[in-house]
């Protein structure tokens, strides 16, 4: 199996779940094995309380494969992040930077990376987001590749619109520097507010992003992300993963 169709689930769609062992649960029901842990689900700073965390997916069958989105400013106690991953035995963390502590944050975490040996995804999150476009992604990686790469999240990256944020196109242009994927599919409206909608259903053309992340060699980290419905996430959350097997294997 390529790395791009071993994919797991966000544990954000299960935000209003807080307990973790109904969430591993969850994310069994939907059709999968492994996990994006973010925030929501754990206090990456409480190092002791996070191994309960690990083990309760571990007892379940669900493996930790990354932790995020978290964002990194340089302050040291980020370390933390990286010490969650390595108890985890993951090898990914789900980030973003901040336009003003960027410079000070990327080489601190460029060198927790070499220390741990592990990769840091930039979390593309929409135009209103810095690390949002493009150009502001390869000025980021620039500085803290080969370390840091790109988390491509595809409906983020549509929201920027269709020449810029296209993500057949970025797989293709950042081929070599995706390290994780959060599969997520949107429906616009004509004032460009948009709405989730089952991964391969929206705007995004599955099946061709997948093709382009296989030729560009992709081996990170992959989840499906889907935030609607977050009373009731596993129906759609199914759906989600049918879909992808049906279109992409």
């Amino acid at each position: 199996m390529s790395a791009a169709l071993d994919y797991g689930v966000q544990s954000f769609c299960f935000r209003n779940f807080k307990d973790n062992a109904d969430v591993a649960q969850k994310v069994l029901e939907i059709g999968v094995n492994s996990i994006e842990i973010c925030g929501v689900h754990a206090d990456f700073h409480d190092l002791e309380g996070w191994k309960d965390v690990v083990k309760t997916y571990q007892d379940a069958g669900v493996s930790v494969v990354s932790i995020g989105v978290n964002t990194f400013t340089g302050d040291p106690s980020e370390r933390d992040f990286f010490e969650c991953v390595a108890i985890a035995g993951a090898k990914h963390v789900s980030c973003h930077f901040q336009v003003d502590t960027y410079i000070k944050a990327i080489p601190m975490v460029r060198q927790w990376c070499r220390e741990y040996g592990m990769r840091v995804g930039i979390h593309c999150h929409g135009g209103y987001s810095f690390g949002g476009q493009p150009d502001v992604l390869r000025h980021l990686i620039g500085l803290g590749g080969p370390e840091v790469g790109l988390n491509i999240d595809t409906a983020w990256a549509m929201q920027i619109g269709p020449r810029p944020g296209n993500p057949v196109q970025w797989a293709k242009d950042f081929a070599g520097q995706i390290y994780s994927v959060h599969y997520k599919d949107f429906l616009f409206g004509k004032d460009g507010m948009w709405e989730d909608v089952v991964v391969g259903t929206g705007n995004l053309d599955l099946k061709a992003f997948v093709a382009e992340l296989e030729n560009g060699g992709f081996d990170g980290m992959a989840v499906i992300e889907y935030e609607a419905d977050p009373e009731n996430p596993v129906p759609a959350l199914k759906e989600c993963v049918e879909n992808m097997r049906n279109t992409v294997g």
